[in-house]
C-alpha cells in the first residue's frame, strides 16, 4: 500500500514540475493543481496509512491510542482541498482576463516565433 502511495506522489509531484515549467499559463495552472494533490496526498500519508481503523472511539470503550487512525492530518487535507480549490478558481479568473488584455496565453505575455 506504502508503494503505490509513493509512486502515485512521485507522479503527481513529476507531471506537476514538468507542467510548471511549460510556457502556456493553462498548462502551468494545472501543474499548480498536480502539485497540490501530491502534497495533500502526502499530508494524508503521514497520518500512517491504516486501513479499517476507528478515527474516534466509540461511547464508553477505552482503546489504544497506536490503533486509531489521526483525524490531524484527516483535517489538514480536507482544509487544503477547500483552499486549492478556491486557489485554482482565482487563476482561471487571473488567466481568462491576462488573455483578454494580451491576446495570447504565453506566461510572460508574449507568443514566441
Amino acid at each position: 500500500m506504502e508503494l503505490i502511495v509513493t509512486l502515485a506522489i512521485a507522479a503527481l509531484t513529476g507531471s506537476g514540475v514538468w507542467l510548471l515549467l511549460r510556457p502556456r499559463t493553462f498548462q502551468v495552472i494545472i501543474g499548480l493543481a498536480l502539485l497540490s494533490y501530491a502534497v495533500n496526498l502526502f499530508i494524508f500519508s503521514m497520518g500512517r496509512l491504516r486501513v479499517g481503523a476507528a478515527a474516534v472511539l466509540e461511547k464508553g470503550q477505552a482503546g489504544d491510542p497506536a490503533q486509531l487512525a489521526d483525524p490531524l492530518p484527516q483535517a489538514l487535507v480536507l482544509t487544503a482541498i477547500v483552499i486549492g480549490f478556491a486557489t485554482t478558481a482565482l487563476f482561471l479568473v487571473v488567466l481568462l482576463a491576462s488573455r483578454g488584455l494580451t491576446g495570447t496565453d504565453h506566461v510572460d505575455g508574449r507568443d514566441h516565433e
